[in-house]
């Protein structure tokens, strides 16, 4: 058993992250702001520290005692990074190398970051991305986030921090924040319960690999209880869809043929990412994956029950 801090535990990804470690016996606390927002996760016995990530007295609080950090938190979003980079570097990436220089003073001894399968590649000749493959991030929030991991090799070759990456794919499920404009299948479901029209993104050609968030949880909790293999992982189903057919499985399970309107695809959206999960296959035992039309109708239930 560890003694997990999870920052932005009371995220989407986050608090189910807290109900797959404390399913393994580990003690977690979670650090978030949550300006009155209850726990979303399940479990009662999680410490809760409510502080602001930008506040380096808070952080440091919020690390005396613990053995492992996973560093969830982000202070930007795919559009809010678009819209001024500035933000990104000042907020998330600043506060993320001052957590880090905490985590060495407070002798925590690994941190775990989840990072962008979806953006980190960028657009290239290759069918598939493995994570030897050349990194050429097109978009301010991707640019970020693999100068966070370039910064996670500097302090752990400099201070001997030692850390996992985990590039995730296109998480989507349950829990995620109505407010963000990130997740093509939650901004998909709420226009359907809505009656408003899709915006698709070009054709609808465009490639990405989903993976239900239960199952993501899963496997992020089995890496951090097992003794740590490799420093960089990609993590996903393996599998791509285009919009086109991911699109049919909403009308499916929602029974609804919405209309769409067809737009210019963003010079800084990416038009395939497949991960090669091979590296994560081989080192861990995984647990099976769910379908997409399962994981799909979990979530347009949840969204039909909340009303957004």
């Amino acid at each position: 058993m560890s003694r997990f801090l999870v920052i932005g535990g009371n995220g989407f990804i986050g608090s189910h992250l807290v109900d797959a470690l404390v399913d393994r016996g580990h003690e977690v606390s979670v650090f978030d702001q949550f300006n009155g927002v209850e726990p979303r996760w399940k479990p009662a016995d999680v410490e809760v520290i409510s502080g602001d990530f930008l506040n380096v007295g808070d952080v440091r609080q919020a690390l005396r005692g613990k053995e492992a950090v996973v560093h969830m938190l982000s202070t930007t979003d795919p559009a809010s990074a678009e819209d001024d980079p500035t933000v990104d570097i000042r907020t998330n990436l600043l506060s993320s190398i001052n957590l880090f220089q905490e985590c060495v003073d407070a002798g925590v001894g690994h941190v775990y970051f989840p990072s962008s399968g979806g953006a980190i590649y960028g657009n290239q000749e290759a069918q598939i991305f493995s994570e030897d493959s050349p990194t050429f991030p097109l978009s301010p929030y991707a640019i970020g986030k693999l100068a966070i991991e370039n910064y996670l090799g500097y302090f752990r070759r400099k201070y001997g921090l030692q850390s996992t990456i985990m590039r995730i794919s296109n998480p989507y499920g349950t829990r995620q924040n109505p407010r963000k404009r990130q997740g093509i299948i939650p901004i998909f479901l709420r226009a359907i319960l809505r009656g408003e029209p899709l915006t698709i993104m070009g054709d609808g050609s465009m490639e990405r690999d989903y993976i239900y968030v239960e199952d993501l949880a899963a496997i992020m909790a089995l890496m951090m209880s097992e003794e740590p293999k490799r420093t960089l992982y990609n993590v996903g189903s393996g599998v791509t869809l285009s919009v086109r057919e991911l699109l049919e499985t909403i009308r499916r399970v929602t029974g609804v043929d919405p209309q769409i309107t067809m737009v210019e695809t963003p010079s800084t959206f990416v038009q395939r990412v497949a991960l090669d999960v091979s590296r994560l296959r081989e080192d861990y035992h995984l647990p099976p994956l769910t379908p997409l039309e399962v994981g799909l109708a979990e979530t347009w239930g949840e969204i039909r029950k909340l009303g957004h």
